[in-house]
């Protein structure tokens, strides 16, 4: 299938107009992130215990915070879990366990008979653990990079490598931005998320070198600057590169409007990743290695 057929778009020339609209986007996420004191972890990183509960019929959120800060849990944290019935109580590791559980039960036993309810899962994380995942999860992002710094070394130049590290920190930036300027909890799942971004993102910038290299050698001094090449490859591979992510969009879309409210969050940030992901494999990746190799030039 063919979106762009014989495209002609001079992208390189408006790579400027790319730079300020992701430097606006990068500015904001960081902004956010500032405020907001990093990125707001959920229980699999700070420590605590989650109590799932699917009440018999719909329950307000104000009705049961007000019970169980009589009971003396006024730092929980409540939120609906999917369907208006379920809810998620989260608390922080002050609190045992097993005083949350039977403290929580006794007070809603007291306070509402008339809307029975039953536990689906409860789960307990120390501090200790939480702090090592925060750990090995930024470990993880970080050798992701360095492995792709390496690898596009290797297959291409070390130019090409800086644009494409760069889209990758841009990407990863852009979607814990947003997450962080929606006050959306970052869980074990979405750091996964990330790292689909992050090899999502490279194949389509990968694609893109790859045939700017093929351009380069094929024009070689018919080409009047790298500017001609590069803007050929993009145009080549924009029906490729729009078809891959709308296919893997639909996908990812249907998960997040279907796959429950445990998914609901990894697959905004794949939804997220893709777009923008697309977008710096298209204006700043191969932009930014025509700005490389003129400089240098």
């Amino acid at each position: 299938m063919q979106f762009f057929n014989n495209a002609h778009y001079d992208i390189v020339s408006k790579r400027k107009m790319g730079y300020f609209f992701s430097g606006t986007l990068i500015l904001i996420s960081i902004l956010s992130l500032i405020l907001h004191g990093g990125p707001r972890y959920n229980i699999d990183f700070t420590g605590g215990t989650f109590i799932q509960m699917k009440f018999q019929k719909d329950i307000e959120i104000q009705p049961l915070r007000k019970v169980l800060e009589k009971a003396g849990y006024s730092e929980v944290e409540l939120k609906h879990f999917g369907a208006p019935n379920e809810v998620a109580i989260r608390a922080g590791v002050e609190h045992p366990i097993e005083e949350v559980s039977s403290g929580i039960k006794a007070a809603l036993d007291k306070a509402m008979p008339e809307n029975p309810y039953s536990i689906e899962r409860i789960e307990k994380v120390g501090p200790k653990v939480g702090h090592e995942l925060i750990i090995e999860a930024m470990l993880a992002i970080f050798w992701a990079m360095v492995l792709i710094l390496f690898y596009i070394m290797w297959r291409f130049e070390f130019k090409f490598s800086i644009g494409a590290i760069i889209a990758l920190v841009h990407d990863v930036t852009i979607t814990m931005g947003i997450f962080s300027v929606f006050n959306i909890e970052i869980s074990a799942p979405i750091i996964a998320a990330v790292l689909t971004i992050v090899g999502y993102s490279l194949n389509d910038t990968i694609v893109v070198y790859d045939r700017i290299r093929e351009n380069l050698r094929t024009m070689g001094k018919n080409a009047r600057d790298i500017t001609e090449p590069v803007n050929r490859s993009i145009n080549e591979t924009l029906s490729r590169t729009v078809v891959t992510s709308l296919t893997t969009l639909f996908v990812v879309v249907v998960l997040y409007f279907f796959g429950g409210e445990v998914l609901r969050t990894f697959a905004l940030a794949l939804i997220i990743g893709i777009v923008v992901g697309t977008y710096s494999s298209i204006f700043i990746a191969s932009p930014i290695v025509v700005d490389w190799k003129t400089k240098k030039a």
